[in-house]
């Protein structure tokens, strides 16, 4: 599993330094031919990390039932984040992955609850929930890219 930590450490990075210099009104812009934002891409990235990890083996979360209705598969953006609150969004971003390190290491996933991913793919442990994730946050961070090149 180390080299798929190392992986999403990096994707958390590489998320993080897009978001660098963005105004609030430009992590909350839907370009043409888009139907979301990059503040939306950022918190989903931290809500779907915490419901297929976390959520799927019946451990607590480490982000609010609020981000999550809002931020979850199926949803759009609706919620426009204060400066304050997207920093929360940051720093839940660059928290999550060491977090998920020491409680993957600690033994903290004992159970995992099958889950069929809209990609067909069946996650079925922690295990192959983290790569898929990693695969997750890839696609993000290449529509936050996008995004950014539009603005």
């Amino acid at each position: 599993m180390k080299h798929e930590f190392e992986i999403l450490t990096k994707a958390r990075e590489l998320i993080l330094k897009e978001l660098e210099g963005l105004s609030i009104e430009d992590l909350h812009k839907i370009p043409n031919g888009f139907k979301n934002n990059i503040a939306w891409n950022a918190a989903h990235l931290a809500v779907t990390q915490q419901l297929i990890h976390y959520g799927l083996s019946g451990v607590p979360m480490a982000v609010s039932d609020e981000l999550i209705a809002t931020h979850r598969k199926g949803t759009s953006p609706t919620k426009v984040f204060t400066a304050d609150e997207f920093e929360e969004v940051k720093s839940l971003l660059k928290s999550l992955p060491e977090k998920l390190i020491t409680d993957y290491e600690s033994g903290l996933f004992k159970v995992y609850k099958t889950y069929p991913t809209s990609t067909g793919y069946v996650l079925t442990s922690i295990e192959n929930a983290i790569p898929f994730n990693n695969i997750h946050e890839g696609m993000h961070y290449g529509i936050i890219r996008s995004i950014k090149k539009m603005l």
